[in-house]
């Protein structure tokens, strides 16, 4: 399940997943909230707090965040990705490299760290 990330600024969109994220979290809330993102700024900024309630993706919810991310690979000034998970930290210092963005990876105790740095 992913929700929402309330009180951030009109530039930033934030989630929080728990359990397994799905395609249908892709379809129904990450998705629409950044392409409405993206119609109102040409620079926008992107919070992720997988926490301890995370589990996983779904193979095809993997798929949407990489074709979710290069649509609009030139429009992200900063990403913050808030998880302890091993894997996905590794993937993160991969997606730095292609990215050129400003992305950064905390841990979950770091997330009121992360929300300030993404939001300056």
């Amino acid at each position: 399940m992913v929700e929402p990330i309330p009180d951030l600024p009109e530039n930033v969109a934030g989630f929080t997943a728990s359990g397994t994220v799905t395609a249908e979290d892709y379809d129904s809330v990450i998705v629409p909230a950044v392409e409405k993102l993206f119609a109102r700024h040409t620079k926008a900024r992107f919070l992720y707090h997988l926490g301890e309630a995370f589990t996983g993706f779904e193979p095809l919810a993997l798929w949407d965040d990489a074709k979710l991310s290069v649509s609009h690979i030139t429009g992200w000034e900063r990403v913050a990705i808030v998880t302890d998970v091993g894997w996905l930290r590794g993937a993160i210092r991969v997606f730095r490299v292609v990215n050129p963005a400003h992305v950064r990876a905390f841990h979950n105790s770091e997330l009121a760290e992360a929300k300030r740095w993404v939001c300056e």
